[in-house]
């Protein structure tokens, strides 16, 4: 099996994203498993053009992403992408997304392929906090799991996808108060146990 790990440059002031630091601290595979970290850009236009290539000279049988989503408690597992882009915070091209679909032939939403429910219990079982949300947002990250969906519903009819969200580091929180974070080690410690589950 070949999967395909992505995660985001930094955005929105921040010097770094936590959802590439983890993918970058991972082995090139799981149980024999094949791994593809890629960085992807935290553009609309420029995220889902990147996934469309990667995925057209890959092929991989599973995609997971992971985003930033500072504030967040624990590892947040998504079960829908929305067919929309719509936020007051501009994207790292400087847009700022007002009601436009991801995709015009695309239906309203998708549901994650992956299996949501069983990596949510073992990421917990790893001693990692995780819920599964119901909402993705409609910035970049949701941009990208939507994209994914569409993907695997037109095109690649085997491939299955997904979406984690990941808090703050601690660095990333010192100016921040009460804020939850988490370590490195303790995200890759709960990545590992959703990757194990799919």
């Amino acid at each position: 099996m070949k999967i395909l790990l992505t995660g985001f440059e930094p955005f929105g002031g921040e010097a770094i994203n936590p959802a590439y630091e983890i993918l970058k601290s991972l082995q090139s595979s799981i149980n024999g498993h094949e791994i593809i970290k890629i960085q992807l850009p935290t553009s609309y236009i420029k995220s889902t053009k990147m996934l469309e290539n990667i995925i057209e000279a890959n092929r991989p049988d599973v995609v997971l992403s992971l985003g930033q989503a500072g504030g967040a408690f624990g590892l947040r597992v998504e079960k829908v992408g929305i067919n929309l882009r719509d936020a007051t915070s501009p994207d790292n091209d400087g847009h700022i997304a007002n009601n436009e679909a991801i995709y015009s032939d695309g239906d309203t939403a998708y549901f994650s392929t992956l299996p949501v429910n069983d990596m949510r219990s073992k990421i917990i079982e790893s001693g990692v906090p995780a819920s599964i949300s119901y909402s993705a947002g409609a910035y970049v990250c949701n941009n990208v799991l939507y994209t994914l969906l569409y993907l695997g519903q037109k095109i690649y009819k085997n491939m299955r996808c997904g979406f984690i969200h990941v808090p703050y580091f601690p660095e990333q929180i010192l100016h921040k108060r009460e804020t939850f974070y988490m370590t490195q080690e303790e995200m890759k410690r709960g990545l590992t146990a959703a990757l194990l589950a799919i």
